[in-house]
């Protein structure tokens, strides 16, 4: 087993996905992880969704991946439920193969690397709660707590990661920032490509936990947006 490669938000930026793996001299011998949301919102999300499957990456389900799926499980109950997207997701749906819905669907909410010490979500953790008793809507969409510990979709004063603590680091997109959001025992790697930032890879050696945040820029990694292809130009 090679490197283990983490890459956050993808979000259809397929061209900056490819220069971000040759940045860090993707070899298929390395692991390599998405935090979700691979699709959605940039220029070419089949093309993404295509790449990931061809190299074999592990890819956690995001909440855009969570929408596409559950009109897709509609949808084969119902024909009229397409209304259930917009023009955006549906255009999106229609681009993907039957082969990439099959690896769409065989994503899971987490990943647990013992070996790294860490765990991969998209969103976000409960303190104190168990992995396999996240509840999905926390791991999928949650950004910051409220006063008494309530997740909350929408970005608050606090970002869950200030009061996590492990025992496990967590590895998070979903809350894109204009740099990694870096706390003692979870590192956010959405730096927001699909609005004009960058797409971010942690890359760690086998078994090498992360590091502390006065080393972690040393196991980082980014490629700048080409442009801002979401939210204005």
């Amino acid at each position: 087993m090679g490197r283990t490669i983490l890459i956050g938000d993808v979000h259809g930026c397929l061209e900056e996905l490819q220069k971000l793996l040759d940045k860090v001299r993707y070899d298929s011998d390395d692991r390599l992880i998405l935090v979700g949301d691979l699709v959605a919102r940039g220029p070419n999300s089949a093309g993404v969704v295509a790449l990931c499957r061809s190299l074999g990456a592990t890819v956690i389900r995001g909440n855009h991946e969570e929408k596409l799926l559950q009109w897709r499980q509609g949808k084969n109950l119902c024909e009229d439920s397409c209304g259930f997207l917009g023009p955006m997701h549906l255009q999106v749906a229609q681009e993907l193969t039957e082969e990439d819905w099959s690896f769409l669907q065989a994503t899971q909410l987490f990943c647990d690397l013992p070996e790294h010490g860490l765990w991969v979500v998209h969103a976000g953790v409960l303190p104190g709660v168990p992995l396999a008793q996240q509840p999905p809507h926390v791991l999928l969409t949650m950004r910051s707590l409220g006063e008494l510990g309530e997740p909350l979709v929408k970005a608050g004063s606090v970002p869950w990661g200030c009061r996590y603590f492990g025992p496990a680091h967590v590895i998070f997109g979903h809350h894109a920032q204009p740099r990694p959001q870096l706390h003692p025992f979870a590192t956010g790697i959405d730096t927001g490509c699909v609005y004009g930032g960058s797409l971010t890879a942690m890359v760690l050696d086998p078994g090498q936990p992360v590091p502390p945040i006065s080393k972690r820029d040393s196991v980082l990694y980014s490629v700048d947006a080409l442009r801002r292809w979401f939210g204005g130009r």
